[in-house]
This record gives C-alpha cells, structure tokens and sequence, in this order.
C-alpha cells in the first residue's frame, strides 16, 4: 500500500519469521507489513552472518531490493539489536524503527554457549521456558522450541556470538528518527533497565512497558503489542 509505513519484522537468536505470526495478522490492515528469515535460518539457503552489522547489512539490501516504501524494521532480541544497528548505519533510508525486548548492548552469559555445546536440544527446552513469563500457553511455546530445536546449533551460538560482540551505546545520540521501544516487566533475558537506557539515550524516543510477560512478547501479548506499534505509527505518519 503506497503511502504507508512498511513494518519489516526481524526475529530473535535461532528463530525465524513465524514468530511474528500475529503482527502480520494483525497490523496488516492498516500497514505494509513483511516478516523475514534472517541468513541461515528458517527457509533461507544463504549462510548466516557472524555479526549485527552484517545482518543490518542484509537487511538493508533486501529493503532496497525490494523498494518498500516508509521502512520500519522491528525486530526482537537480536532483531532489536539488527534494527537499531539499521538507524544507525542507514538513517536516510528508513521512516521509524520498533524495538522489541532488546538494547543497545546485549551481553551473553557463557553459560549459554556452555549449554549449547552440551545438549542443544536440551538448551532450547530449558531456555524458552525461561524466556516466557510463568503460565504462558505451553502450545504456543512448543512451536517456538521446535523452529530452534530446527536452526543447526552452530547457527544459534553464532547468534549468541553477535549478540555478546555488539555494543552501539555510544552512538545512541545519533539517532533522529521516530523510535518506539517496547519492553517487557517480566523479562528475564532483556530486563526493562535495557529499554529504559534506550528511552534516556535516543532523542524523543517513547518506551512501552507491558507488565505479565516476558522476552516473548510477540507471542505472550501480541494485541498490546500490536496495539503498541499501530498507535505509534499512526502518530509517526
């Protein structure tokens, strides 16, 4: 749809695009929406990169490619961390961005690398839990630990790799345009302190804290989510 923003959803550390399910449902009638795949994930043949920079560099090229209008990249997670990287290496090109449970530095304990070398099936099993706020639907967390327990190991850790190797915090004050940072109360992988610096450090940028749920805020809340995003673009446009 000409003269609407284009929300381009970019997913967490060893996911792909079908955890944005409910924002393409969503968000679709009043927006340009598109989920992605990011390299090495999901249906893609393309090997992965090793660093944020690099998949902003993707990203960017599939935005061009594809000439969507008014560029919105959403992301979770890693995601997040791939949009912010976006405005910040390519602020020309986009109208606003959206981050989701994420922050400008996002550090890896080794135990998670640890874990994965040991028992990777076991790692998507235990982490996922983790990441839910307690008594989040066990349906919908058994398709999230399948698409990981999907993703090749190595695929994940190097997810983990460029998530504990970034750190934008000094250039946060370069940011000029619409950003909506939306975090979780009960997040236990991106604590709202990480939204809260991003709100402090980006010039007019609006933080949305959703209590009762957790890193997986997509699935956990997708109508305030949603409603998040839509009211925030509709004020953008």
């Amino acid at each position: 749809m000409d003269g609407l923003p284009t929300l381009i959803f970019i997913h967490g550390s060893g996911g792909d695009r079908s955890l944005w399910e409910k924002q393409l449902t969503g968000l679709s009638k009043k927006f340009n929406v598109v989920a992605l795949d990011l390299p090495g994930h999901g249906g893609t043949s393309s090997p992965q990169c090793a660093t944020i920079p690099e998949y902003a560099a993707e990203v960017a090229g599939f935005i061009r490619a594809a000439s969507l209008p008014m560029p919105v990249p959403c992301g979770l997670s890693i995601g997040g961390g791939i949009a912010l990287q976006l405005i910040l290496d390519y602020p020309d090109e986009l109208f606003a961005a959206v981050l989701v449970g994420t922050g400008s530095r996002l550090r890896v304990s080794p135990k998670i690398f640890e874990a994965i070398n040991s028992d990777y099936a076991a790692f998507a099993r235990g982490i996922l839990p983790l990441a839910a706020a307690p008594g989040f639907s066990a349906v919908e967390l058994a398709s999230v630990v399948r698409v990981m327990e999907a993703t090749p190991p190595e695929v994940t850790a190097g997810d983990f790799r460029a998530c504990d190797a970034f750190d934008v915090s000094p250039r946060l004050g370069e940011i000029k345009i619409p950003v909506l940072v939306i975090s979780a109360l009960e997040d236990k992988l991106t604590p709202p302190k990480y939204g809260e610096f991003l709100r402090d450090n980006i010039e007019g940028a609006r933080l949305v804290l959703i209590p009762g749920v957790g890193h997986l805020l997509p699935l956990e809340a997708p109508r305030r989510l949603n409603d998040s995003i839509r009211e925030f673009l509709e004020a953008a446009i």
